[in-house]
């Protein structure tokens, strides 16, 4: 298995063991070092291992911390429905 696989493997049990935190400010504070940490492991994942690989790293990655994607989501809809009206 290669560096970047290791690592990523490390990021889901971080990632996990963020789960378990309470509710709260070092919930999202954990959720934004785990992205600043994810997107370019991502990144890496995907340059040595190939795009389907990259892929489900990414599935994996949303499937742990789906809320602030969510949020981010949410946000930019309502940005871009702002500026239309």
């Amino acid at each position: 298995m290669s560096l970047p696989l290791v690592l990523a493997v490390f990021w889901v049990v971080a990632a996990n063991i963020a789960a378990l935190l309470p509710r709260g400010r070092g919930r999202w504070a954990a959720s934004a070092v785990l992205i600043a940490l994810g997107v370019p492991l991502l990144g890496l994942v995907t340059y040595q291992q190939g795009p389907w690989v990259g892929l489900l790293a990414f599935a994996a990655a949303l499937s742990i911390l789906r809320w602030p994607f969510l949020f981010l989501g949410r946000w930019l809809r309502s940005r871009l429905m702002r500026r239309h009206r």
